[in-house]
């Protein structure tokens, strides 16, 4: 006969628990806004649109590096969105709209792109919305608020995960015009409701960020991930 053997479900624990504090430690998210570009549509119509830069090993995103461009009137659509899905918890804040924003004035813009990235970098240590897919497709895809909408409740012909393996790195073409979806000067959105989660295991503790917010707004992330 085999000798009976006694499991430690104390020790079990144990190992487990430092198995997950470990991988914590070498798991990071690092989020850069950077490289404002302007774009004249007309004499009277212009915006201003940011690089997001997205490098990550975490196991709650498919595309471990990623580059896509937004500009603020987006931000607002996503942070609305976020707020819907996350009733239960507050919701980080965008750089407040100003009237006056001046598109020509360096000081404004790069306050506005720090204030963009500090909200990326609070919105993705926070488990409960990294969970939302439309924050995903806002970072990793190409797609437009409409079709990020439609893609997120599964009424477009390709799932999140297709959509964001098909944005090419440096994202060369949209697949839909976003000019008439919206502007610097923001208005109210209308909402598709609750996004489709990614998989439950998006649901963990808070990742550690290269560098603080918003140190590297224009500049590569160069620090180490804090134990």
């Amino acid at each position: 006969m085999w000798p009976s053997m006694t499991i430690d479900n104390t020790c079990i624990v144990s190992n487990m628990d430092s198995m997950l504090e470990n991988l914590a430690k070498t798991e990071f998210i690092s989020v850069c806004v950077q490289n404002p570009k302007r774009h004249k549509k007309d004499g009277w119509h212009s915006h201003v649109d940011y690089e997001i830069i997205l490098n990550t090993n975490s196991m709650c995103f498919r595309k471990k590096a990623s580059r896509v461009r937004r500009r603020y009137s987006e931000f607002v659509w996503l942070r609305h969105c976020l707020e819907q899905n996350a009733i239960i918890i507050e919701v980080p804040k965008l750089p407040p709209w100003n009237p006056f924003f001046n598109l020509r004035n360096p000081q404004q813009v790069s306050q506005r792109m720090k204030g963009l990235q500090e909200f990326l970098e609070s919105a993705l240590h926070t488990p409960l919305l990294l969970s939302d897919s439309r924050l995903h497709l806002f970072l990793q895809s190409d797609l437009s608020i409409a079709k990020m909408e439609r893609c997120a409740i599964g009424k477009s012909r390709y799932t999140v995960a297709e959509a964001i393996q098909r944005c090419g790195g440096d994202c060369v073409s949209r697949l839909e015009d976003k000019a008439s979806f919206d502007s610097d000067y923001e208005s109210s959105f209308s909402s598709s409701g609750l996004g489709l989660s990614v998989d439950s295991t998006s649901l963990r503790s808070p990742l550690p960020f290269l560098g603080s917010p918003g140190s590297c707004t224009c500049h590569s992330v160069t620090h180490k991930a804090a134990e």
